[in-house]
């Protein structure tokens, strides 16, 4: 019954000051659900909610909140309040909550710790910005080899408590790792069997100084739900967990995404970036594109003549410069996922190169296809049919269509390769952008083609 409740009714109970209520309905949510509920609260009403939580339930929660609202919460909390909660937060999502954060902010919050949380804090605060390091929590379960499974579970019971993960064992030997163990390894072993009987010793690690990037890669290559971070010499320092390495994920896609669609990157969610700052973020793009407008003016005027002697030419333009735009943004898109991916690499390509030219040649001639009979029937239905003329100018949109295309496809697999290749974002050769080298290259080849094949018909 209470746990569909709705925040207006839990404003009444809050309202009426009926707190007994009030805890007696919040722990009927799961801490993800309680994160929600705290959300949609009005500001002044979060607090209270808080107060309310046990401690343990009460970090959970805030690690779930958005990160303006654990500001707001941070704010509204008092000193004391403040220090236990970020006391009781995993050293994980402390630490990407202080990235958040001005640094004086910081310095604060973290006076504010005890000395044990204050030392890890700072520790990992410590490691370069974007690196695996900072995602890394010390939380987590050793065992050594020597012991019996029985000995291993007997430390899980005592130790592993607070720890992140229990879904894989660490085997150390003087502060080195040399193994990780799936729990079930331990479970259905028998208590007498050592733990170095069910080593396999090819454990995977990450180095603290590697980039989240690379922990996304080899997330995704092991399917695995926690990895080990050491350093240099193999020295356990920590682990990673999934759900962090799911936030980088979702951060790069989102970045990658912005950008591939000429804007810069928003450091915030969107309703919460000022408009002074969009416009920032979306004006230099923009400003790019609308110059690299004039070379697609420059190229007209370069066949003024042309159009002024076949008119007809000027009505299907859009048609075909859009169609190589549209190849160009298809490629582009593919293969700026395949290179986040890690599907394809530099050395591809020429692969890549021979791949497109196949399929920019074949779509060309489907589009060809349909321009040849969009003219033709077109024109013979409007009335408007030149036995000298109409199948001409068909023929001219036909291989346009073949050529235009086929440089899109090219443009668009080619860009974001030669911008990986120039230490560049392969993102930044955005699909507008290619739409723009498109728009250019299309009127050339369009108007070269028309001025060729209809030189003594219209021109």
């Amino acid at each position: 019954m209470y746990g569909r409740l709705i925040t207006p009714e839990i404003e009444e109970l809050i309202a009426a000051r009926d707190f007994s209520t009030i805890r007696e309905v919040i722990l009927e949510f799961e801490p993800v659900e309680l994160a929600d509920l705290v959300s949609d609260l009005r500001e002044e009403n979060r607090v209270v909610v808080f107060r309310l939580l046990p401690k343990d339930v009460a970090a959970e929660t805030f690690s779930y909140c958005e990160r303006d609202t654990q500001q707001e919460l941070l704010h509204d909390m008092a000193r004391e309040e403040v220090g236990a909660l970020l006391n009781d937060m995993s050293p994980d999502d402390r630490t990407q909550l202080f990235e958040d954060l001005p640094g004086n902010v910081v310095s604060e919050l973290i006076n504010s710790l005890n000395p044990e949380e204050r030392s890890i804090a700072l520790a990992l605060l410590n490691w370069p910005e974007d690196s695996v390091g900072r995602l890394m929590t010390p939380d987590y379960v050793i065992i050594k080899k020597h012991w019996t499974v029985q000995q291993a579970l007997d430390h899980i019971r005592n130790y592993g408590k607070h720890s992140e993960t229990l879904n894989y064992l660490y085997v150390t030997e003087h502060g080195t790792l040399i193994d990780d163990i799936h729990i079930r390894e331990i479970l259905l072993s028998q208590a007498d069997v050592l733990i170095s009987d069910i080593m396999d010793e090819k454990v995977e690690s990450l180095l603290a100084t590697d980039d989240q990037e690379t922990a996304v890669k080899a997330f995704r290559r092991l399917d695995r739900f926690a990895l080990p971070v050491v350093d240099i010499d193999k020295k356990l320092l920590g682990i990673i967990t999934l759900d962090d390495v799911l936030d980088i994920a979702e951060e790069q896609a989102t970045e990658e995404m912005q950008r591939f669609g000429a804007v810069e990157a928003l450091d915030d969610p969107y309703i919460d970036v000022p408009i002074i700052e969009l416009i920032r973020k979306r004006a230099t793009w923009l400003v790019v594109l609308f110059l690299g407008g004039f070379l697609t003016a420059t190229a007209m005027s370069a066949f003024e003549a042309t159009i002024e002697g076949a008119v007809i030419l000027a009505l299907f333009l859009p048609l075909i410069i859009s169609s190589g735009g549209n190849s160009g943004s298809q490629a582009a898109t593919l293969i700026v996922r395949a290179l986040a991916l890690g599907e394809v690499s530099l050395s591809d390509w020429w692969r890549i190169m021979r791949r497109e030219i196949g399929v920019g040649f074949v779509l060309g001639l489907l589009l060809g296809v349909l321009g040849f009979a969009r003219i033709m029937i077109g024109e013979t239905i409007q009335g408007h049919y030149n036995p000298l003329v109409t199948p001409v100018v068909a023929v001219v949109i036909s291989i346009s269509l073949i050529g235009i295309v086929m440089a899109g496809t090219i443009a668009g697999s080619m860009l974001p390769l030669l911008m990986k290749r120039l230490g560049f974002d392969p993102a930044a050769s955005s699909a507008p952008f290619v739409a723009t080298f498109s728009d250019v290259t299309g009127i050339v080849i369009y108007f070269t083609i028309a001025t060729l094949l209809l030189r003594g018909i219209l021109l």
